[in-house]
């Protein structure tokens, strides 16, 4: 991966970028739309971060607030999504490092996300059931649902992740048969 790579927090400048971006990586509309309804929901914390060379977006991840229905207390968690690479870019490290530097600056106890372990252990997430953690939706495999506990989590803090309402108004948790 190239050195002239930047990853910093979004400007407003960035959001017509980020739009490209996630579209052409995810090549649906849809996903654009839930990051613009989370933009505009409680769960929105301005955790977005872009990865950029020469001016140019090529990449992005959100962190969006989500609970942690533990049994003493409701937690609040992060949750990453959607982190998208342009095509171009992609399978040059530019997504693992937007992950694991913006993951540096968070200030919360947990960060759930759903995708593909291979490529989120490289930033230190790992599998949230043995944890204890119970998955939002049954349709999310069981393998893609992770967790990261920043350093000042309790470490017997267990529980069901609940999801901003966004995720559920455009249907984008787990998957779909068919």
């Amino acid at each position: 991966m190239s050195s002239n790579i930047l990853i910093r927090p979004e400007t407003e400048a960035d959001l017509e970028g980020i739009d490209s971006v996630v579209e052409a990586a995810f090549r649906r509309r849809d996903v654009v739309d839930l990051l613009h309804a989370l933009r505009g929901s409680s769960a929105w914390r301005d955790l977005s971060f872009v990865a950029v060379q020469e001016q140019q977006v090529i990449g992005h991840v959100a962190y969006t607030r989500g609970w942690l229905d533990a049994p003493l207390r409701l937690v609040e968690a992060l949750v990453l999504s959607p982190m998208s690479v342009h095509p171009d870019f992609q399978r040059q490290g530019v997504g693992t490092r937007l992950v694991t530097e913006s993951v540096r600056t968070l200030d919360a106890p947990l960060v759930f996300l759903e995708g593909n372990p291979a490529f989120y252990s490289r930033a230190g997430f790992v599998g949230a059931g043995p944890l204890g953690f119970i998955r939002p939706s049954v349709r999310i495999p069981e393998p893609a649902f992770q967790v990261l506990r920043l350093r000042h989590t309790e470490p017997e803090l267990t529980g069901q992740l609940v999801y901003p309402d966004a995720f559920w108004e455009y249907d984008s948790v787990g998957l779909r048969r068919g």
